[in-house]
């Protein structure tokens, strides 16, 4: 017979000791107490647990992505994972409305006692942006050191670790570069997707040469612009020149990604497409919330210290706002809206590509 369990209590399962007892305003420590420290540590202990769960969905995000073969059944799974670390960011935003219940006088109170702690030494946050896919040339430095500097000799060792391996954008790359259903027996998207868009922008065209309510001013510069659209379009399709583009920092992805991608878009009413659209549609939601909250703090940061320097040294607003504007892991994904076309022009899937797509369930008969 083995030990009956013992009770788990609720205060002991959540280690309360330990997590009530880890905020120690250093106004106190220094006799001077600042009533708002408390909340100012509370706050941003609590954004560092958050990290600790985007951070654990994103290890989960790995493991199902790294695989040469990732399983069907666990797309479900990344898309939940992708789901939860964006509500995550969102409540991370909301905390800010907390935060700013202080006010600029009531934290000028401590905030000399921070330096040269900041933000910036936040791993956690380091290693979020680094696992979703930002990279070290991407970043501003505003004092023309390393971003990592402020860091610790151990987490520069760790940020530098995962740097080293492949991120979430990385491996959505891969993913996408095997997306079976682009090439498929006689099948071929890149052909089929181009005719399409000739065939429109010709129509278009001849609308526009053939219509004699049309001025000669607006009929030129509409034709322009349509052979404007045209160039564009070559850089879905066109392997030199989607390579000068990466070359120029405009495209990230592959063209094999890139044209999945645009692939999983344009036919996501497929059944088999609809979680990969819901996937790739997450990314987006991530990256646009990441830059909501970066801009968000900017404000915060200006509404609170001004002009000053932040305790980190950076140049506070101005920083935070240039990371905002730069920061971005998934455009590519964003670009491909520049791409799309009615779902009327979209060329129709051969029978059985599309029987191969849906969900084939079949009745037995006796």
């Amino acid at each position: 017979m083995s030990e009956e369990k013992k009770p788990i209590y609720y205060a002991d399962y959540l280690q309360l000791d330990r997590l009530l007892s880890a905020q120690m305003p250093e106004s106190e420590r220094q006799g001077r107490p600042a009533h708002d420290e408390l909340l100012f540590i509370i706050v941003h202990q609590a954004y560092e647990l958050w990290f600790k769960q985007i951070l654990h969905e994103m290890a989960l995000l790995d493991r199902i992505f790294a695989s040469a073969a990732v399983d069907d059944r666990d797309i479900g799974k990344a898309v939940s994972a992708l789901q939860r670390i964006e509500r995550i960011l969102k409540l991370v935003i909301g905390q800010l409305d907390v935060l700013e219940t202080m006010t600029p006088q009531d934290f000028l109170e401590f905030r000399d006692l921070l330096f040269p702690s900041s933000g910036f030494q936040s791993l956690q946050f380091r290693l979020i942006e680094i696992g979703l896919g930002l990279r070290r040339d991407d970043r501003v430095t505003p004092d023309e050191k390393p971003y990592d500097s402020r860091l610790n000799e151990a987490d520069r060792a760790k940020v530098q670790a995962a740097e080293a391996v492949p991120s979430l954008s990385d491996r959505i790359e891969a993913w996408l570069e095997r997306t079976p259903f682009v090439e498929i027996g006689g099948y071929r998207f890149q052909e089929s997707y181009r005719s399409a868009v000739s065939q429109m922008l010709a129509r278009d065209a001849a609308i526009l040469r053939d219509n004699p309510a049309i001025g000669v001013k607006e009929r030129e510069a509409g034709l322009a612009g349509l052979e404007a659209a045209q160039d564009r379009f070559e850089a879905i399709y066109d392997q030199q020149r989607h390579a000068a583009l990466v070359e120029q920092g405009a495209w990230r992805f592959s063209l094999g990604a890139l044209q999945a991608a645009l692939f999983v878009t344009l036919y996501r009413d497929e059944p088999v497409l609809q979680l990969p659209f819901r996937l790739l549609s997450l990314l987006m939601d991530i990256d646009e919330t990441m830059t909501a909250w970066r801009y968000r703090h900017a404000l915060m940061a200006q509404r609170m210290i001004g002009m000053k320097l932040g305790t980190g040294g950076s140049s506070g607003h101005d920083y935070l706002s240039e990371a905002a504007r730069r920061y971005r892991v998934f455009g590519d994904l964003f670009a491909l809206s520049t791409f799309l076309i009615p779902r009327s022009e979209l060329p129709p899937l051969p029978d059985e590509l599309r029987r191969a797509m849906g969900y084939g369930y079949a009745t037995s008969q006796d």
